[in-house]
């Protein structure tokens, strides 16, 4: 796919791989559309690309990717302005030691690490499949097993834990490859899961005491934005000829296990959209 430009959205490309990973894609070319909660580092990454002289392919979209309402705002203005979409990158993920709610009622880490990808990426569908080949890379934390799910208690009302919450939403994510996978694979679409790694980023979130502590000790030996970056870099510019891989710091994971049961994946597709129902 090297030296043809794409359209290419990036949800956090406001700070760390997201950023980097945006200003690596216009270096090559490619118009980049940016989302994001901050303003100010929207501005400054518009401010980057005129820098490079490349203001005009490149685009900060404001939304709270944690809010319904924002998700399917976004997915109408982003058909309506582009209706093709080379590629979908997910990297906004948020951690809270506490739980919380979102301004629509729900728990905040299952709305904006799982809801909001669910949302983007079936919604964006019909634009990346106009692509000659298209790519939703979704950087989460592919391979655990499924008894990560809380499957009656996808909100963790009872007994939350800011890991868990963020663990189950990572299985979640990849399930939601799973499915995807299922339903546009056979017309072409590619799906990747990635983890690069624990990478020296802002790490957003809000922790309690023991858990910076941890984060902080566990940045030490992190990696740095550049190296986090390369293979998904990679699977940007020569996509796994299967609709569905995974990968954990460059290592492939074996989608056909029980960790990516297909049923499963169906069973949360159809509560997910349950979920949605109305609201």
């Amino acid at each position: 796919m090297q030296g043809r430009a794409r359209t290419v959205v990036v949800t956090g490309g406001t700070d760390g791989i997201g950023r980097a990973l945006a200003e690596a894609r216009l270096e090559q070319g490619d118009t980049v559309v940016i989302v994001g909660r901050s303003a100010e580092k929207g501005k400054a990454f518009v401010e980057r690309a005129r820098q490079l002289g490349t203001r005009g392919r490149a685009l900060f979209l404001p939304a709270d990717l944690g809010l319904l309402a924002d998700n399917r705002r976004l997915v109408a203005r982003l058909l309506d302005a582009f209706p093709v979409i080379d590629t979908l990158v997910f990297c906004a993920r948020h951690y809270r030691s506490r739980r919380a709610e979102t301004a629509e009622g729900i728990e905040e880490t299952f709305a904006h690490f799982y809801l909001s990808r669910h949302l983007l990426g079936h919604g964006l569908a019909p634009a990346l499949l106009r692509a000659e080949l298209p790519v939703v890379v979704n950087v989460a934390g592919p391979g655990a097993g499924l008894d990560l799910v809380h499957w009656d208690d996808l909100e963790f009302r009872n007994g939350y834990h800011g890991g868990a919450a963020l663990g189950q939403g990572g299985k979640l994510n990849d399930l939601l490859g799973v499915s995807s996978a299922e339903r546009y694979g056979p017309v072409g679409l590619r799906y990747v899961l990635i983890h690069p790694g624990m990478t020296r980023t802002s790490l957003r979130g809000e922790y309690d005491e023991p858990t910076l502590r941890h984060i902080e000790e566990m940045k030490r030996t992190a990696k740095s934005v550049d190296e986090a970056l390369a293979p998904i870099l990679a699977v940007l510019e020569t996509p796994p000829p299967q609709p569905l891989s995974a990968f954990v710091e460059g290592r492939e994971l074996d989608v056909r296990t029980a960790d990516f049961d297909a049923s499963a994946a169906r069973r949360l597709h159809n509560l997910t959209e349950a979920f949605l129902a109305g609201r």
